[in-house]
């Protein structure tokens, strides 16, 4: 239908007077979500469980206190100082349970007040959380990746050192281990370490527990595995060769000469595609104790032009090679294990969502379980943001060579702006509790379509 410019224009010269009175409206309708998934697995309960042993007892308690961390992360905010921009939002505090919010003072005391005992029931509680959605899905096959990443601070926190930090160097640290499920692109669990460890310093009894904990779910599925160089250790290796696990791992081949040398007197590559060839050998460091298959992969790359520019004249381009070794015990094809071993990338995804839009590298406290307890918060803010879309949607796609997430994952700070940033109105019409909104179609459509799939899978 084809409108008039009188009914499309209008003047809006005039700025309107702004008033402020309680009017009982939100900015975040679309909440009800979450209070319909945490009200589904009792989030709030099992979050008091795991402070139980504290013999201090605040008024609002621990647990409340952790699941206001897991919203402020979940509205997108970062410093605790900005709590104050959302103190009276009906919303927030009826998925609180509260009539009022506690105040920031009151929320540094308790994050001060907390233990190693209250990080270590987080962890749990978070790895119960993804084990009881990993049990329903019932896999044949469920793919861990395992690695670190760097949390700046630009002050002294109990707990941080001085280290590896290619992009702020020489700011204090922290370096948390990851492992994370590929199939759902949740964090399974997190071990926190200073900034001043190696990658792989004690990762050999994270990784045993990690695949001991898959094991009791799903004792018949196939684990596997992939890391990067820095795991490269017979350790390592061994431990996942027993536990019947099916790795790739990076291999620093620069640190052996004899890895050097095969690469360097190698005359027969065999094609893999337009770029890559390779060969194989069951190779072993002097020092191991047995063999394994070991890849070795060329790519042909245009190497970049660094002299000065001459716009008339013509520089033909260079090319070279690039080298990548990666030891595994699979048994499939070249092709396969490369691209396998290459979707590992997608952890990187995951810490890059963690970090731009549940705020995992903020720290705000001085004391260490305080700072370990809002990182959880984060972590526990980004699985509880895939579980919903896990519940409510189903399976996009198969597994992958790259073993890809089965779900087509909406990111939640795209969730945020689409959802949860929705402006409404808590009424009570003839004492029924009513959420209004304004009418858009898309909104109403999608965010009644978790709704209703939350409310019939409870």
């Amino acid at each position: 239908m084809k409108c008039s410019r009188a009914a499309v224009h209008r003047k809006t010269h005039r700025i309107p007077q702004i008033k402020f009175e309680d009017q009982r409206l939100t900015s975040f309708a679309g909440l009800v979500l979450y209070q319909a998934l945490f009200s589904r697995i009792d989030l709030k309960r099992q979050l008091s469980e795991c402070f139980r042993h504290l013999k201090v007892s605040p008024i609002f308690g621990q647990g409340v206190v952790v699941l206001l961390l897991i919203v402020h992360l979940l509205l997108g905010y970062r410093r605790l100082q900005d709590m104050r921009f959302y103190r009276d939002d009906p919303m927030v505090l009826r998925l609180l349970g509260l009539r009022r919010r506690p105040d920031v003072a009151t929320l540094s005391r308790t994050l001060a007040g907390l233990d190693e005992r209250s990080v270590s029931n987080l962890r749990h509680l978070n790895r119960q959380r993804v084990l009881a959605q990993l049990a329903a899905l019932d896999l044949a096959r469920v793919t861990l990746d395992f690695d670190g990443s760097v949390l700046s601070t630009g002050r002294f926190a109990e707990g941080t050192a001085v280290g590896f930090n290619p992009r702020k160097k020489g700011q204090r640290s922290d370096y948390p281990l990851f492992c994370t499920i590929a199939q759902t692109g949740q964090v399974l669990d997190v071990w926190h370490r200073p900034g001043n460890v190696h990658d792989a310093n004690g990762a050999h009894d994270f990784i045993q527990e990690c695949i001991r904990k898959i094991r009791e779910i799903l004792p018949t599925c196939v684990i596997e595995a992939r890391l990067d160089s820095a795991f490269f250790s017979d350790e390592i290796v061994s431990l996942l060769d027993a536990e019947r696990v099916q790795f790739t791992i990076s291999v620093p081949f620069e640190r052996f000469s004899a890895l050097k040398a095969l690469i360097e007197n190698r005359k027969r590559w065999r094609r893999l595609n337009g770029q890559c060839s390779f060969f194989e050998t069951d190779w072993k460091p002097a020092r191991w104790r047995r063999r394994f298959r070991f890849v070795l992969v060329r790519s042909r790359n245009r190497r970049q032009y660094k002299g000065p520019v001459q716009l008339d004249l013509f520089v033909p381009p260079e090319y070279g090679y690039d080298f990548q070794v990666i030891v595994t015990n699979k048994t499939i094809g070249p092709r396969k294990v490369l691209a396998f071993h290459h979707g590992r990338g997608a952890q990187e995804a995951i810490f890059a969502e963690l970090k731009s839009q549940a705020q995992m590298d903020y720290i705000p406290t001085r004391t260490r379980a305080g700072n370990q307890t809002f990182m959880l918060a984060a972590v526990m803010a980004h699985n509880l943001n895939r579980e919903l879309q896990m519940l409510s949607t189903a399976p996009a796609r198969n597994t992958t060579e790259k073993r890809a997430p089965l779900w087509a994952f909406e990111q939640l700070g795209t969730l945020r702006r689409k959802l949860i940033q929705r402006a409404g109105r808590l009424t009570r019409p003839q004492g029924q509790l009513t959420l209004t909104m304004s009418v858009n179609p898309a909104v109403r459509s999608e965010l009644l379509h978790y709704l209703n799939t939350l409310q019939r899978a409870a």
